[in-house]
């Protein structure tokens, strides 16, 4: 009895020990050797996870960046079209103005327009006479002696005038008559005196003139032409001047000749049916 009383005290002891060395083993086996808790705790999965998370916002930053640029022009394009859409299609095109065919005129109506334009043509004459006059050369004319005589021909159309300039006090004769009387019309008038207005000679020479053939135009016209160039023999200075004005061209222009057939140089007959 004694030995099996003293086995009883003793297996409760045992039992003590074994259960208090039973964790301690089984925290041994699952800590694997040669491995600190410290680098467990580095290297575990959450651990990861935070930095991975640490990381990921600074890559998205840097993806974002580059985007930012688009997103403050995207505005600027619903401006553009608004501006387009307030211009008028077709606003910066030149209109084309059609003209609708005018009717023939009669007889009395071309007589009036044809004076209309004479008349314009006087008033723009005497115009351009008053400012060459107002612009005449500022030089002194020449001195002339009493028996010099300066001579020069002049044509138009079919017009021949034959100009003589004498030292006098500035009257125009043609024909043994007055330029008035001669030429009726102010601008006939004005064309014989321009040279004269250039030049300055106007009122220190008096023009002796023998003209024929054509018409009135053309034979002031030729006078003209005479007595620009009676004053360039004058004053060979005075050429620069008178040529740049036209007025020592001849001008060639003539009347075209009527053809058989027609009713003039182009102009046919009006065509009849029956």
């Amino acid at each position: 009895m004694d030995d099996e009383q003293r086995k009883q005290d003793e297996t409760p002891e045992q039992d003590e020990t074994t259960q208090d060395q039973a964790p301690e083993a089984a925290a041994e086996e699952q800590q694997p050797a040669g491995k600190d808790p410290v680098a467990e705790e580095v290297t575990s999965p959450e651990a990861d996870q935070e930095v991975e998370a640490a990381e990921e916002p600074a890559v998205e930053e840097t993806e974002e960046a580059p985007t930012a640029e688009p997103e403050a022009e995207a505005p600027a394009e619903p401006k553009a079209e608004e501006k387009k859409k307030d211009v008028i299609p077709g606003a910066d095109l030149e209109p084309i103005l059609v003209e609708p065919d005018k009717p023939e005129l009669s007889a009395e109506e071309k007589a009036r327009l044809e004076a209309e334009e004479e008349e314009k043509a006087r008033r723009e004459a005497e115009l351009a006479a008053a400012q060459e006059t107002e612009a005449a050369a500022s030089r002194a004319p020449a001195k002339l002696e009493k028996d010099a005589r300066f001579l020069a021909t002049g044509k138009r159309k079919s017009s021949i005038a034959r100009v003589t300039l004498l030292p006098g006090n500035g009257k125009i004769t043609i024909n043994k008559r007055d330029l008035e009387e001669f030429f009726p019309r102010p601008l006939h008038q004005t064309m014989v005196k321009q040279p004269l207005l250039v030049s300055g000679y106007e009122g220190n020479v008096d023009v002796r003139v023998r003209v024929h053939g054509g018409g009135i135009s053309g034979q002031a016209g030729a006078v003209r032409h005479g007595v620009a160039r009676a004053l360039t023999e004058i004053d060979s200075e005075l050429r620069g001047d008178l040529k740049r004005r036209g007025f020592l061209t001849r001008d060639a222009r003539v009347k075209e000749r009527r053809k058989a057939g027609l009713k003039k140089a182009r102009k046919r007959p009006q065509f009849s049916k029956r």
